[in-house]
Parts: structure tokens; C-alpha cells; sequence
């Protein structure tokens, strides 16, 4: 079973405080996902901490009922 984009963004600002978050479906059927997240948080963190705080939100749902994400992450400008 598929996750919803909605569930994908909860997860990621529940976990994550204050992150903007976009999620985009890829292929319009709810398995491939874009996501990208915007956090003070990941300030002066080298990119593959800041996608492993993604990950860890997202609490193990990857390769299993969240098929593929396509992940960028940014701080604020």
C-alpha cells in the first residue's frame, strides 16, 4: 500500500520542527515521490546528515510502503 503525499509532509514536519516541505508525485501513482525540505535545523549539516534526519522521519516507511523519494534539502535563504 502506498503512502499519501499529506502523510509523507506530516511526518517530515512532525519530526522536523519548523521544516517547509513539498512533495511532488513523480508518476501519479502515489509510489514515487519528490520531496523537498526547508529547515533552519540543517544549518552548517553536511547534506547526508540532513538526509538522514529525513530518513529517520519518515521512521523506516522507506523501501517499504514509501517506495522511492527523491529527496533535497536546503536551509532558508
Amino acid at each position: 500500500m502506498a503512502m499519501a503525499a499529506d502523510e509523507i509532509e506530516a511526518l517530515i514536519v512532525g519530526n522536523i520542527p519548523g521544516a517547509r516541505v513539498e512533495i511532488t508525485d513523480l508518476a501519479g501513482d502515489g509510489d514515487h515521490y519528490a520531496a523537498r525540505v526547508v529547515s533552519e535545523s540543517f544549518r552548517g549539516v553536511p547534506r547526508i546528515k540532513q538526509h538522514q534526519a529525513v530518513y529517520a522521519a519518515l521512521g523506516g516507511r522507506m523501501g517499504g510502503v514509501l517506495h522511492a523519494l527523491q529527496l533535497t534539502t536546503a536551509v532558508p535563504e
